[in-house]
């Protein structure tokens, strides 16, 4: 009797930390408008506002993803690291990060984003204060894999709200330009984080983003909300009459954990494909961008300040890389977006080649090189990124995007401790050898992907219709 008391106690403790997340629950549905006015005019006042507040809070985060990676000169001059405890930072919050991003996907499918992806960015810039205040290396892993988790939080919360509020044919425009989020947050980094490294240390270097982040999690509660259907508006394909396919399958309704999962995500062989693709275009992109401030001090003799500069031109780039990706696959392949990604993909081994081989010191040559290499990275990273929302489910897209990216940040941790190990044995020329290598496999791995433009076109659910 006894221990049923304390069985019963435990339950009770259980359920009250488990309500104390009932926020998260997602907003419910209410009577629909009937004024067609007021829908026009109220759905074009919350698409804007739900864009432009989802991504000021994606620049946000990477504020205090990317804080580590212009510290880390300072972090090898102060504290005395080298490349392979650098690579293991880099690394487990790459893996932490993709993970989250995967079991976050799945909460995130049944969560309200407005208070899911702010509370996330709080907890984000929390750990980057603690960061900033360590000096050991086992609280650096620590800390920095916790930051990695509540990274997670974010593109969850943006993937609901991008396949809820922006329908297939408009979308790849719309989640470009919300991709260049990544960019501009990317692009300003390094320009704050290196000066404030290099004037007033690498640990201000730290507390600056976090105090930004958590002040920036507050404001993105106030401005975002969950679906248009909780402020009383039809669904975006109805409102737009833009439906995937021309039989109009239902995808408003709930999906329980097993049928996202089961259905719609891990039995789908293209979700794979996109994967397997990703995780060789994260190499790349997390390469570039944590080790080329690196190599351009190391190797070409820049200062902390002017390679931070010029690395931001692989972010620049990357903008308009992805917005040019995401207008051509809706335009020219009409919603397609395999294609894009194919060529793309192709290219980027030739930009890496010329940065490569470049080996003079002239800073517009090399910002040019980066632009260019940013600009082919960027697309297939926000397509690869955006096309698992359209190949599974809509109530699944977090899942499925996360799942990709949960994939991706293995590459992307690939390209922490094992890259700068294999770096600091063979020198930068097998840096780059890697690194075009990983530019050709997705090109040949995304060819099966080249017809398909929704879950319709994809073998799982063709056999889901044949069985049926």
């Amino acid at each position: 009797m006894k221990n049923m008391g304390g069985q019963s106690k435990f339950l009770i403790g259980a359920k009250r930390v488990f309500n104390i997340f009932n926020f998260l629950k997602p907003a419910p549905h209410i009577p629909e408008i009937e004024d067609q006015a007021a829908v026009q005019k109220k759905y074009k006042y919350w698409r804007f506002r739900v864009f432009y507040s989802m991504f000021m809070g994606y620049v946000l985060y990477y504020f205090t993803r990317k804080s580590f990676t212009f510290a880390m000169p300072s972090l090898i001059k102060d504290l005395g690291f080298d490349k392979s405890q650098l690579g293991i930072l880099a690394s487990v919050l790459a893996m932490t990060y993709g993970f989250s991003k995967f079991a976050n996907g799945i909460i995130g499918d049944r969560s309200n984003p407005r208070y899911f992806m702010p509370f996330g960015l709080i907890m984000t810039g929390i750990f980057n204060i603690c960061f900033g205040l360590s000096s050991s290396l086992m609280f650096f892993i620590l800390f920095w894999g916790l930051n990695g988790w509540f990274q997670g939080c974010g593109w969850p919360g943006c993937a609901r709200l991008l396949t809820h509020w922006y329908s297939q044919t408009e979308r790849g425009r719309w989640w470009s330009f919300w991709n260049a989020s990544h960019n501009i947050g990317g692009a300003m980094i390094p320009l704050i984080t290196a000066a404030v490294a290099q004037y007033y240390g690498w640990r201000c270097a730290m507390f600056l983003p976090g105090v930004v982040c958590i002040f920036g999690g507050f404001f993105l509660m106030n401005r975002l909300c969950d679906t248009p259907q909780s402020l009383g508006l039809p669904p975006i394909e109805k409102f737009r009459n833009d439906y995937p396919t021309k039989k109009h399958t239902d995808q408003e309704h709930e999906l329980t954990v097993k049928e996202i999962l089961f259905t719609y995500v891990l039995t789908n062989p293209f979700i794979w494909i996109l994967a397997a693709s990703y995780f060789f275009i994260y190499v790349i992109r997390e390469a570039i961008g944590a080790w080329t401030v690196l190599y351009l001090i190391e190797a070409k003799g820049y200062s902390q300040i002017g390679a931070g500069g010029t690395v931001m031109w692989f972010d620049i780039g990357g903008m308009f890389g992805a917005i040019t990706a995401g207008w051509v696959s809706d335009t020219a392949f009409k919603g397609r977006r395999a294609p894009i990604c194919i060529i793309f993909s192709a290219c980027i081994a030739g930009a890496l080649s010329l940065f490569w081989f470049y080996s003079g010191t002239i800073y517009i040559v090399d910002a040019i090189l980066l632009f260019n290499l940013g600009f082919f990275t960027f697309g297939p990273q926000m397509l690869i990124g955006m096309a698992p929302a359209e190949l599974s489910h809509k109530k699944a897209a977090a899942t499925a995007t996360g799942f990709v990216g949960w994939i991706a940040y293995l590459g992307a941790a690939s390209a922490g401790y094992p890259l700068g190990t294999i770096t600091q044995q063979f020198g930068w020329e097998a840096f780059f050898l890697a690194l075009t290598i990983c530019a050709i496999v997705p090109s040949i791995l995304l060819l099966p992907l080249w017809g398909v433009r929704s879950a319709e076109d994809s073998i799982f659910r063709k056999k889901e219709a044949a069985a049926a």
